[in-house]
């Protein structure tokens, strides 16, 4: 005959087996390596080496929810970016730098997150735009208008609604948390999308303030930063960033048409090395094909143009393809293909990749990706 519980044991362990029950914590990741061939680096003809996350940035996070009841949970997420070939922690080293935060999620009311994440345009544009298929090669050169996420923000809150009639919305607001000026460093947002099927349609708007020198250094903000290439470095000390971007996509049976257009702007002022507001517009337009359930291929033209302070031009085509061996793990191909004209603030226009961030030091790149990828 077994031994009864005492009364609080009992207790004890009921509360836990039900909390376990309402309750969840995934461990996931991805794995992304591969070869990378570059015609025209830094100046120099040739390189070849290995590039980790060219289709998807190399991570591991833990996601996790409790349920509340009354359609309310509690959830939060960890992740990380690393290097695979050093081993290193992107994100300038941040221990989970990919995004971390914790919030409440309401089927009626939406999501309410607080900590470090990605703008509403990042979770509501980007994934309608050519980058959002096979990576960073699509987007436009030197991600100056942030279509590829190269900007994380903290200290932000966003709320996302839920979806009603095809329409969702969401906001964000980044604290620059400067002692002594609520506006100098913050960063905001907002982004709408509308499913309805086959045709999707979105757009947004993001603001980033740099710091008020008076208060703080240039370059206090919310956000990361965006000045990564010779594309706009020639504008870090911009004292604010506008972005304005749609984009809108149609599915076929097995073919996927798009385009995105986005208007971003460098503002100066007394504290800045250049006078005039730069200007970058980019225009590009994608098509997704799947012959197979295992196959998909995409081709893309990006067009970038800057003035106001500079006059670069810069046209772009990627072609890409993935093949799925599994569930899990696929392989992939990609080729880029920039040519850059004009000035870009510095001196001639160097070509630029979409988000890799290899400058040239020539007026034309060719980079060729071949990789593997993996889940878990």
């Amino acid at each position: 005959m077994g031994r009864r519980l005492p009364p609080s044991i009992a207790t004890i362990a009921a509360l836990s087996g039900a909390a376990h029950a309402q309750s969840t914590v995934t461990l996931y990741g991805i794995v992304d390596n591969g070869i990378v061939y570059t015609h025209n680096s830094g100046g120099k003809s040739t390189q070849v080496g290995l590039n980790s996350g060219s289709l998807s940035g190399s991570r591991w996070g833990l996601k996790g929810a409790e349920d509340l009841g009354g359609g309310l949970k509690a959830i939060f997420q960890v992740e990380n970016g690393v290097n695979l070939n050093t081993g290193k922690m992107n994100q300038g080293g941040r221990l989970f730098g990919r995004q971390s935060y914790v919030g409440l999620k309401s089927s009626t009311f939406g999501t309410l997150t607080a900590g470090r994440v990605y703008d509403p345009l990042t979770d509501l544009v980007q994934p309608i735009q050519g980058d959002g298929y096979l990576g960073q090669t699509f987007t436009s050169p030197g991600d100056v208008d942030n279509a590829d996420s190269s900007a994380r923000f903290n200290n932000a809150v966003k709320w996302t609604s839920p979806t009603r009639a095809g329409f969702t919305g969401s906001l964000m607001y980044g604290f620059g948390g400067v002692a002594g000026s609520v506006a100098s460093g913050q960063a905001y947002s907002a982004a709408l999308a509308f499913n309805a099927g086959h045709a999707t349609v979105a757009g947004g708007y993001l603001h980033v303030d740099r710091g008020n020198p008076s208060v703080s250094s240039r370059g206090t903000s919310s956000a990361d930063t965006l000045f990564n290439s010779s594309v706009n470095a020639a504008y870090s000390s911009a004292k604010s960033i506008d972005i304005y971007r749609i984009a809108a996509q149609y599915q076929f049976a097995t073919v996927t048409l798009g385009a995105y257009y986005s208007d971003s702007r460098y503002a100066a002022d007394a504290s800045s090395t250049f006078r005039h507001t730069e200007v970058y517009r980019n225009a590009s337009v994608f098509g997704v094909w799947m012959p197979a359930p295992t196959l998909q291929t995409e081709i893309s033209y990006n067009y970038l143009k800057s003035s106001g302070d500079s006059s670069a031009r810069y046209h772009q085509v990627s072609l890409g393809a993935d093949y799925l061996l599994s569930k899990r793990t696929d392989i992939y191909a990609i080729l880029g293909y920039t040519h850059a004209a004009g000035r870009n603030g510095t001196g001639e226009a160097q070509a630029v990749i979409g988000a890799t961030d290899i400058d040239a030091g020539r007026a034309s790149q060719v980079r060729v990706n071949l990789g593997i990828r993996h889940r878990f």
